[in-house]
């Protein structure tokens, strides 16, 4: 007969795959197997979770609230086990990473052989996922959170470009140029500067608006325009004279947080706290950043 704990991490992967064969899969185990355990879980309770069609399946009022519960006991359940063994246990295992993908191209690539990347919406418990990078400010999930690194947004150009058109001097003087905007961004056209101490924000209009990062990096690298984007982004290239900072006095000193979010239980695996501290350096510490930083 399976444990109280088997039977709620089976349960759990259920209610998170959406269907007996998929917790199947996960479990290594018959859908058949699967669904009989969930009855018998449902007779012992004296209440139905699981409602069943033939097409799809659906946790009752009773199921959420049991869910909501098992999560927590098998977070802590995880997160004791992994505490007890930290102290001696060396990092292992495959980790599995959600991030944005030019965090990935630019900084883990070189570093981490295998990990998920993509730029969609992750269930970080559903889809068994360690490690998601996210930028602040965090909604109330249930996750833990740990801070990476403050990061400012810087404007740059490249010195073809500023050859061609000019410097501006003043915030004012980027309604004449052409920039590059982030279109996946709320705000991406009004970029905010400081002048005599006031926040300024100053409509901006270019050739190019695209939701990708690294797209209009290297638009901006190839001359096509100015460019406001996270220094993660293009520290390395104003490091390596690629771009140049533009009204560096100007510049809003605005800054955001880069977090990582880890489903309950995680954060003392010893994989993931190596992880973690490796990007709290790689991120935070960079020469190349330090670099980029001092130029402005």
């Amino acid at each position: 007969m399976a444990s109280s704990s088997t039977e709620m991490a089976i349960f759990q992967r259920v209610a998170e795959r959406g269907s007996f064969a998929g917790a199947a899969a996960d479990a290594g185990l018959s859908a058949s197997a699967v669904a009989k355990l969930i009855t018998r879980l449902e007779e012992r309770l004296g209440v139905r979770l699981i409602n069943r069609t033939t097409r799809h399946l659906a946790l009752t009022a009773e199921g959420e609230i049991y869910l909501d519960r098992v999560r927590e006991i098998l977070g802590a359940i995880e997160a004791a086990e992994s505490e007890i063994v930290s102290a001696r246990a060396a990092p292992r295992g495959h980790l599995r990473v959600h991030t944005f993908p030019v965090i990935a191209a630019h900084e883990l690539a070189p570093a981490l052989p295998e990990f998920m990347v993509t730029n969609r919406s992750v269930d970080l418990v559903g889809e068994n996922v360690d490690v998601s990078l996210r930028i602040g400010p965090l909604e109330d999930s249930g996750l833990i959170s740990r801070k990476i690194v403050d990061l400012t947004r810087i404007v740059c150009a490249s010195p073809s470009y500023l050859a061609r058109h000019g410097w501006p001097e003043k915030p004012a003087d980027l309604a004449r140029h052409s920039c590059l905007t982030l279109s996946r961004n709320p705000g991406s056209t009004s970029w905010p500067f400081r002048v005599n101490g006031k926040l300024v924000r100053i409509d901006v209009k270019g050739p190019v608006s695209a939701d990708s990062a690294d797209v209009l990096l290297q638009l901006a690298i190839g001359g096509a325009g100015i460019l406001r984007l996270s220094e993660h982004v293009v520290a390395r290239s104003i490091h390596d004279g690629l771009l140049q900072p533009v009204l560096q006095d100007a510049q809003d000193p605005e800054t955001y947080t880069l977090y990582a979010l880890l489903p309950p239980g995680r954060h003392q695996a010893p994989k993931v706290k190596v992880f973690i501290d490796f990007l709290i350096e790689r991120l935070g510490c960079a020469p190349w950043r330090m670099s980029a930083k001092r130029k402005r």
